[in-house]
């Protein structure tokens, strides 16, 4: 059996009012009530954790951000504690300088800029601490809140892959695709 290097160490960003760190088991009771979220569970089709048992192997799995082979952000408000959204990069490739991003945002969070601030952050990270070149991510064309996420922080509209998800709802639906460099200018900056 082959061992597979660390790509990342698990690690905390401080992003002003928010908190970005690694989940834990303290979170099991927030991902159990995000994953009964209509909306996560639509867009989210690997959403998992609406009971404990799944929530507590999924927070354990990703504390250590899967062995080091993805990075998991859990994003909180630091004086409340309580889990806002989160931001993961995986399929992360250093010697193609590539890592894929996705993200969710818990329905008490929704409206703040949360998830914008969250994966602007967790962007400038990948490009900074891992020295990657791209990042894309990729969300089903009528998840019209995550093409807003996405297009906030930088991420340009590529393209549309037709028919290529099975979503939570069972159906394949075509999904945008976005793709920023680490050169790109980000709105607002």
């Amino acid at each position: 059996m082959e061992i597979l290097d660390r790509v990342v160490e698990p690690t905390e960003i401080v992003a002003g009012r928010y908190q970005l760190r690694p989940p834990s088991l303290r979170d099991v009771p927030d991902m159990m009530e995000m994953s009964r979220d209509p909306d996560i569970a639509l867009w989210n089709g690997l959403a998992s954790g609406a009971d404990e048992e799944t929530a507590r192997a999924w927070a354990e799995k990703y504390a250590d951000w899967d062995g080091g082979r993805s990075a998991l952000f859990g994003v909180y408000e630091a004086t409340e504690g309580r889990l806002l959204g989160l931001v993961s990069l995986h399929k992360i490739d250093l010697h193609h300088s590539y890592g894929e991003l996705g993200y969710r945002t818990a329905p008490w969070a929704r409206g703040k800029g949360v998830a914008s601030l969250a994966v602007g952050t967790v962007s400038d990270w990948a490009f900074g601490a891992l020295g990657l070149v791209r990042l894309q991510l990729m969300h089903a064309v009528g998840n019209v809140a995550s093409c807003r996420v996405a297009e906030k922080c930088g991420f340009l509209l590529e393209g549309t892959t037709r028919s290529s998800y099975i979503y939570g709802d069972g159906e394949r639906h075509s999904e945008h695709l976005h793709g920023r460099l680490a050169t790109d200018p980000v709105p607002g900056r």
